[in-house]
């Protein structure tokens, strides 16, 4: 069985170890992880039975699958810890915002087997969406190997590496665009005169089936929407509102925002 490593536990690397561990993917004695602090191992120890450590290069020489989850700008200090001691075999997946192939390779300095994924805050509930990018050394067996691994918290997808800038504003940023809708929906029912937690049931259950309608009819989301818009009714009153004032509009323009900084970061 494969050993995945993780250099970092933070936030999003507790979500993969616990999506890893609670599907059966691997056995937790299979699963090590290094950070500085003792706080998130101790935790991740406790619930999962890992193996946990300060050491990167114990992570690194043990792991055949080896998640770089550092914050982007501790990218450059860490490889040129880990580099001398990472398995020629192993998989490198970067999950840090802005990390090309390409830079990354030049900062290994020899040739390695690297992945950049962007994956997005819902996998902390096992319902994440990722992108993936990889390098010319991994084959498609093991692009095969990394699409279970992200399957474990939500869905993947592979795509070029020039879209990842997209995949950004239309993924990675846009759970905060529904957050801020569901807020506003919410709001409005407020304002109608109901109690605000049941708002948020009623608004946030609302958004969740819709998405899974668009999953699993394969439909249109414009048909599904017409289906719900019956001849002078209400809904078709509050979209021919939402078009009045701009919806469309502002989101494609918040997609647009987004892609632009991520291009800037670089």
């Amino acid at each position: 069985m494969d050993t995945i490593g993780f250099i970092g536990c933070g936030s999003m690397a507790k979500a993969m170890i616990g999506g890893l561990v609670s599907s059966g993917y691997v056995s937790p004695g299979n699963v090590y992880a290094s950070n500085p602090s003792p706080g998130n191992l101790d935790e991740m120890r406790e619930a999962y039975g890992i193996a946990t450590t300060h050491d990167n290069l114990e992570v690194a020489r043990k792991g055949s699958i080896l998640f770089l989850s550092v914050t982007p700008n501790k990218y450059d200090s860490v490889i040129a810890e880990i580099r001398d001691s990472i398995r020629e075999e192993a998989i490198i997946i970067m999950i840090a915002a802005g990390q090309t192939l390409e830079q990354n390779e030049q900062r290994f300095g020899r040739p390695v087997k690297l992945a950049r994924s962007m994956p997005n805050t819902p996998m902390l509930v096992g319902e994440g969406m990722a992108a993936v990018s990889v390098n010319e050394r991994i084959s498609e067996g093991e692009k095969q190997l990394i699409k279970e691994i992200f399957q474990c918290f939500g869905k993947v997808e592979f795509v070029e590496e020039h879209l990842m800038d997209v995949v950004s504003g239309v993924s990675g940023a846009s759970p905060a665009y529904a957050y801020m809708f569901i807020e506003a929906l919410a709001d409005g029912a407020v304002l109608q005169g109901m109690p605000r937690k049941q708002a948020y049931a009623f608004a946030s259950q609302a958004v969740l089936g819709a998405a899974k309608m668009v999953l699993e009819t394969g439909k249109h989301p414009g048909a599904l929407k017409d289906e719900v818009c019956s001849a002078g009714g209400a809904t078709i009153e509050a979209v021919a509102s939402l078009e009045e004032n701009g919806l469309r509009s502002a989101v494609i323009k918040a997609v647009q925002a987004c892609v632009k900084k991520s291009q800037s970061m670089k």
